[in-house]
């Protein structure tokens, strides 16, 4: 469809620029009428604005799912649309005043032109954000749905905002606790092959160019720079390799919920991936009932979203279980997932018929464990790779400083 760029005059006397998508010439000043505006000028201008560019005109239109937004801009989209409808704006005008902001090119700016138009052809914003899965996920169109029916757009938007800052805030929390070790470990690892490739070989031809017997340790050193000067290449081909098939097995369905159960009872890490998971289950799940979306509804968005396939599998089941009146806390509970103090505090939400409220305080008691578990890994961490590093770094000087005064005590004069 071609795109049309107008000037138009708001309602308070101010003049304004943008684009909209249309038929033809009179489609274009109909749909800038139905934005609230009075058409100044209205052009057909996609196909210079593409050659201008250097882009085909395909470029310029949404297509196929491919462009998506990032979970922090859709968290910036919806804060700005919360603050335009609350200003008053219709959502045609938003989502117009979004689609103009930044660059042409940019995700939200298609994104929004595209929610725009469907919006301006007579689609609810719950229908047209399905359009774009990628970007929204099934919580973000049922809660739009849920503000539709109710009237309160504005409030649910809010609560879109509050759900997507507190998803990114424990992602970077466990992203920042993971980062210093991982980072920490690759350094030392260069090292020491670093060590290994250059240093070690220039001292064993000194000491072979001496002759002299050498201590053990110093030995396994050479034979170890030996090995991985010599078949270095072909272990990390093979770790690359296993590295592959690995990905590959928990790309399966049941490499997958193994992979996401082991993240669940693994030493040190558990009490991050698990308490974070937990937690964010617990929002998403308070979230959705508070705006009116049921229980059933309500558990099949969760399992779309979690992002564990071992507590997708178990809301799955507990779904069914819904289904034939049982409550959610006793099929949870009996799947052995989650943890008995989260299905007990669920029980007493149902007992007392405010499920909101008891998956409030389960997700805020997860997330308060999730920072004192990441404090305890980070803790751990730091002594634990010091000794690591600290103690393969030490073997390799004192296998070398044992040499040394090994040799220099044969060269030298006998009383």
């Amino acid at each position: 469809m071609p795109q049309f760029t107008y000037k138009a005059m708001s309602k308070d006397g101010r003049k304004l620029e943008g684009s909209v998508e249309a038929a033809d010439r009179r489609n274009a000043l109909a749909a800038v009428e139905k934005l609230g505006y009075v058409p100044i000028s209205v052009k057909e201008s996609a196909s210079k604005k593409a050659k201008e560019k250097g882009l085909p005109f395909w470029k310029l239109k949404i297509g196929g799912g491919k462009i998506r937004m990032k979970p922090m801009e859709v968290l910036l989209f919806t804060s700005e649309m919360s603050d335009l409808l609350e200003a008053g704006m219709t959502q045609g005008a938003a989502l117009n005043c979004l689609a103009n902001q930044g660059e042409v090119d940019s995700p939200q700016s298609k994104i929004a032109s595209d929610l725009r138009d469907r919006i301006m052809r007579g689609e609810q914003l719950s229908d047209a954000v399905t359009a774009h899965p990628a970007t929204f996920p099934p919580l973000y169109g049922n809660m739009i749905r849920a503000g539709e029916a109710s009237g309160a757009m504005i409030e649910i938007l809010r609560r879109l905002v509050e759900h997507y800052e507190r998803n990114e805030n424990m992602k970077s929390k466990i992203t920042s606790a993971l980062t210093y070790p991982a980072v920490v470990l690759v350094f030392g690892i260069f090292t020491v092959i670093f060590a290994m490739v250059k240093v070690i070989p220039q001292f064993a031809k000194v000491f072979e160019s001496m002759g002299a017997a050498l201590p053990m340790s110093t030995r396994i050193l050479m034979g170890s720079s030996t090995f991985v000067i010599r078949y270095g290449v072909f272990v990390g081909i093979g770790v690359a390799m296993l590295i592959g098939m690995f990905r590959r097995h928990i790309h399966t369905v049941k490499g997958r919920l193994w992979w996401d159960g082991l993240k669940l009872k693994a030493p040190l890490i558990k009490g991050i991936i698990a308490s974070g998971a937990y937690s964010s289950l617990a929002y998403t799940m308070k979230t959705l009932l508070a705006n009116g979306v049921n229980v059933l509804q309500a558990l099949k968005i969760a399992e779309e979203t979690c992002g564990n396939a071992q507590i997708a599998q178990a809301l799955h089941n507990a779904r069914q279980r819904v289904t034939d009146g049982t409550t959610i806390s006793g099929p949870l509970a009996g799947s052995h997932v989650f943890p008995k103090m989260m299905t007990d505090m669920l029980a007493v939400g149902e007992q007392s018929g405010d499920m909101p409220s008891s998956l409030g305080h389960i997700g805020r008691r997860y997330e308060s464990e999730m920072d004192r578990n990441i404090k305890i890994f980070t803790n751990a961490l730091e002594p634990i790779l010091i000794v690591l590093i600290g103690g393969v770094v030490g073997f390799v000087a004192v296998s070398i400083l044992m040499a040394v005064f090994k040799v220099t005590s044969t060269l030298s004069p006998s009383h």
